[in-house]
């Protein structure tokens, strides 16, 4: 038997069903999981559709994976919740599409009758499990939603996205007695613009943002660090196309390691986007499932240290099915303690003479801001040779260029 989360209240049993896990599941992970989801739907043939949910809904049938969950009923996104974040203007906007056929917010993303309802749960179901996690009675929660969130500005939907759920989840986080700091970590092939703008002159949200760099929505620059107190606290790492799991671990590993561990956050949210596995239609990055599960452990092992394991992930993008099946799959038995894979085993995949370019540049612009990145090495890093560093400034223009 599953056990159930609804409306922040155990509905079956809080304590009896809490025990009733698969025995290879040594935590208690919650999913945010509902058909009203599917309601949402664009165009045919648009990369973000029903399906993305209808193929990761039927992985947790599989045999191991049944009964190692918490299921999460979600509950729609209160109007206070979203003002938070959104303008009386944009949700009087979205409310003014339901029932709708074919309602164009921007070039890329339009709404259908049933689409409001599943924005509203999108941002409310990632707000009750937060909400779960936060208090203890979940240890770590992974929210299976669409539409996605992170482009949402505050006035205005984009790139597929309604509400912006993860910003609207962590505003309502930060209210709650206890959290006072929280980190996000968006490892989605594109720049959350929604999340950095919302936060960027915050010190209690730090943006830890990997995306590739001269692509959609065109913002995430390597010196865009915050503005005013926030100033430090938004990280962006765009990244040249054609890295893998290596390369992003060695991030992880060597920027969002050290950064996290001197903010010593009270909650790790992730914009989990899957749109960098090496099958995506819209990515050009090469991670691989094992690869995202690598990236959840060395998040779990930050969460472990700071805030007691307190991690819970959104879906982002992802437009593969199959890809984003199994990379959901292989990050949910991480969370669950299902398995346990160990980053620093994926160092030597990476390429290293890139990723010393990208290490330096990164540190080069953030150690006036966190002392952890300050001569990492124990003094002044080698510069990289002057025409290599071009060819790497230059390479992502021309590849954009050349498509």
């Amino acid at each position: 038997m599953r056990m159930w989360i609804q409306e922040g209240l155990l509905t079956i049993g809080e304590e009896q069903n809490l025990g009733k896990r698969e025995m290879n599941a040594t935590k208690r992970t919650g999913i945010v999981e509902d058909p009203r989801y599917a309601g949402h739907c664009m165009e045919e043939d648009h990369p973000e559709c029903p399906e993305r949910l209808a193929v990761i809904y039927a992985m947790l049938e599989e045999p191991e994976m049944k009964e190692s969950f918490t299921l999460i009923t979600p509950r729609p996104a209160e109007r206070e919740e979203l003002l938070l974040v959104h303008s009386q203007d944009h949700i009087r906007r979205l409310i003014n599409t339901e029932g709708k056929e074919n309602v164009y917010l921007d070039p890329d993303t339009r709404t259908s009758p049933l689409s409001h309802e599943a924005a509203l749960l999108a941002a409310g179901g990632l707000c009750l499990a937060v909400e779960q996690v936060a208090k203890g009675l979940l240890d770590n929660a992974f929210a299976l939603i669409r539409p996605p969130g992170h482009h949402a500005e505050r006035d205005k939907p984009k790139g597929f996205c309604l509400y912006n759920n993860v910003a609207v989840a962590a505003r309502r986080a930060l209210l709650a007695p206890g959290v006072n700091r929280i980190l996000i970590v968006d490892w989605d092939l594109h720049h959350g613009n929604g999340i950095q703008h919302c936060f960027e002159k915050d010190r209690e949200v730090l943006y830890f943002s990997i995306h590739r760099s001269f692509f959609y929505p065109g913002s995430g620059g390597l010196r865009e660090v915050g503005k005013k107190d926030g100033k430090g606290y938004t990280v962006n790492i765009p990244l040249p196309p054609g890295l893998g799991d290596g390369d992003y671990i060695t991030l992880f590993e060597q920027i969002l390691k050290p950064v996290a561990f001197e903010y010593k956050p009270d909650l790790i949210l992730v914009g989990a986007g899957f749109d960098i596995h090496f099958q995506d239609p819209l990515g050009g990055m090469r991670v691989t499932p094992k690869g995202f599960a690598a990236m959840t452990r060395s998040i779990l092992q930050i969460a472990e240290q700071c805030c007691k394991g307190r991690v819970v992930m959104a879906l982002e993008g992802g437009y593969n099915l199959a890809g984003l099946r199994d990379s959901v799959r292989e990050v949910l038995k991480e969370m669950a303690g299902m398995q346990f894979t160990d980053p620093v085993e994926m160092l030597a995949t990476a390429d290293h003479r890139r990723m010393s370019y990208v290490l330096w540049r990164v540190r080069r612009v953030l150690r006036r801001y966190w002392k952890s990145l300050d001569n990492h090495s124990g003094g002044e890093e080698e510069k990289p040779a002057l025409l290599y560093r071009v060819r790497e400034r230059l390479a992502p223009l021309i590849n954009y260029l050349s498509r």
